[in-house]
């Protein structure tokens, strides 16, 4: 518990917050010298506005600069806000995939794991999902908060996670560099291994990423076994298209439920599918408003599109364990109407952009 605690920031994990109090409890959070972070507290010096005075609202993020690309180097110790005292129950440090130069890095605390899981688990239990039964994790670990983000999750539904580990990074630059034979022999030698899982124990929830999930569905001893045991297929970091989800959820997987997740490093966390999608809806994902929120916006000029347009992505993060607002992601979406309450917009038919940062962005299987 920090040593100043803040009825807004520190409500319990059942509660949402009204988003305009959430936003100004966390500008007096970040930016009060006793609690703020050095990260945040050494910016403050440059900006042309006073957070704590000047920032209100959903559409006052937007005074920030973008300063993700700080995150490569700094020190994870200066994340941390100073509010939370010598122990601050640190979960770990995760780092962006790392597709466009040096990956960036971020620090979770136990705090805001606990809130996102709160709401991670509402939504299994409102979409009954199953609980007490084991997990297969077919993707990364490591740097990388996918492999944690379903190691809470499998734990606290009651079951035992099996793991199977993908470094992403090797397989991108593998394709960077014309190997494909190589990139496609490690993807193999991964679904070996999930192979050897499948066989031989309990699989009800398994979690991986639609480059493998695709591979996966070329071994029709492993489709079989899918089908038998698996319950759930909770899909996230790669993009999965219209036809490819059409194909697995109707002649594939037809008796197993199959559901995206749209995550991100620089938002702690992911969003969700929203409940109720027919197979002919598009693909949408509402945040963990107001904690993480969304805008879709012109790469040109900056501006919103209207709804139902595409544009890039902007993602912040409010809450008492980081602020990262106004940040630019590789990625396009439609912009969808958000859900009543909710702060900014929902998204979909997320796809990477072809060049950000002036590299050529390579999905890869992650």
């Amino acid at each position: 518990m920090s040593h100043h605690a803040d009825p807004v920031l520190d409500c319990p994990v059942d509660q949402i917050p009204d988003a305009q109090e959430l936003i100004e409890a966390a500008m007096r959070w970040h930016f009060d010298p006793k609690t703020g972070s050095s990260f945040w507290l050494e910016r403050a010096k440059d900006l042309d506005f006073d957070p704590r005075r000047d920032v209100h609202t959903f559409a006052d993020l937007r005074l920030f600069p973008n300063v993700v690309n700080d995150l490569r180097d700094v020190r994870v110790e200066d994340l941390i806000p100073k509010g939370y005292g010598p122990r601050p129950g640190i979960v770990g440090v995760y780092e962006s995939g790392g597709t466009t130069g040096a990956p960036k890095r971020v620090i979770i605390l136990t705090d805001w794991m606990d809130r996102l899981m709160a709401h991670h688990l509402r939504n299994m239990d409102a979409r009954g999902e199953p609980r007490d039964v084991n997990w297969l994790s077919l993707g990364p670990s490591g740097p990388h908060v996918f492999g944690e983000l379903t190691a809470w999750q499998a734990r606290l539904r009651g079951g035992v996670r099996f793991t199977v580990d993908l470094d992403p990074r090797w397989v991108k630059k593998c394709i960077r560099d014309g190997l494909t034979e190589e990139a496609d022999r490690y993807a193999e030698h991964l679904i070996d291994q999930a192979a050897f899982v499948l066989e031989t124990q309990d699989v009800g929830v398994m979690a991986t990423t639609p480059p493998l999930l695709v591979r996966l569905t070329r071994r029709e001893d492993l489709v079989a076994l899918i089908n038998e045991k698996v319950q759930l297929i909770l899909w996230a970091g790669a993009h999965m298209d219209a036809d490819t989800r059409r194909l697995l959820r109707t002649e594939v997987f037809p008796g197993v439920r199959l559901r995206g997740t749209y995550a991100s490093t620089m938002i702690l966390g992911g969003t969700t599918e929203r409940v109720g999608l027919t197979d002919d809806d598009p693909w949408i994902f509402d945040p963990f408003s107001p904690y993480i929120s969304f805008s879709i916006v012109d790469p040109e000029t900056g501006e919103d599109v209207a709804y139902g347009e595409r544009g890039q992505v902007v993602m912040n993060h409010v809450s008492k364990n980081m602020l990262l607002p106004n940040n630019l992601e590789r990625d396009m979406a439609t912009r969808v109407e958000p859900l009543p309450g909710q702060l900014g917009d929902s998204v979909a038919d997320v796809s990477p952009v072809a060049v950000f940062d002036n590299e050529v962005v390579i999905e890869g299987v992650y």
